[in-house]
């Protein structure tokens, strides 16, 4: 299947969850992450806010700050993203493609071994990812070489194999959490 259409085929899946499937498989891989050798060691997490069915990233956020972990979100400048610190949480307003980022343009996020946690549409066990087609993420990362990458996904995004193209970085780990029990 191709990039277009496997982006068509989850976007329909996605938009099938109900909002307690959504919340109740996130507060799941919250805790997966939470135990996860690489969150237990990072001193800082590049995060993304959800957008749309994507896995509630914001409790993640603010557990991390709790934690003690400084936290970086991504911020669209033209063709380039950037992770920016963000302290207050609530900072955020629609930006680039209408996602949540910093109102603030800085200050540029500096720690070259956080664990940068990355958003997709699919992914298989070898960390093989398909984006949302913008290329942010895989441009970022081959700049940045140094960072863990962890992906948080429902089930129905696992597949057996994804085709991947010669620019796709892979993700180091991915923890997904099945839906279908979660409806009740």
């Amino acid at each position: 299947m191709d990039k277009k259409a496997l982006r068509a085929q989850m976007r329909e899946k996605k938009r099938a969850l109900s909002a307690r499937q959504i919340e109740r498989a996130s507060a799941l891989l919250a805790q997966q992450l939470f135990a996860h050798p690489a969150y237990r060691a990072a001193r800082s997490i590049y995060g993304y806010l959800s957008y749309n069915q994507e896995v509630r990233t914001l409790p993640i956020l603010q557990q991390a700050q709790r934690d003690g972990k400084r936290v970086a979100v991504p911020k669209v400048f033209g063709g380039e993203m950037k992770f920016l610190w963000l302290d207050d949480l609530t900072a955020i307003a629609p930006g680039a493609y209408n996602i949540p980022e910093p109102i603030a343009d800085g200050p540029v996020a500096d720690d070259e071994t956080a664990l940068v946690l990355m958003p997709g549409i699919a992914f298989d066990p070898a960390g093989h990812r398909c984006g949302y087609g913008g290329g942010f993420y895989d441009k970022y990362l081959a700049a940045h070489r140094q960072h863990p990458t962890l992906a948080l996904c429902y089930g129905f995004q696992m597949l057996d194999r994804l085709d991947t193209d010669a620019h796709d970085i892979p993700v180091d780990f991915v923890l997904s959490q099945d839906t279908e029990d979660l409806a009740e």
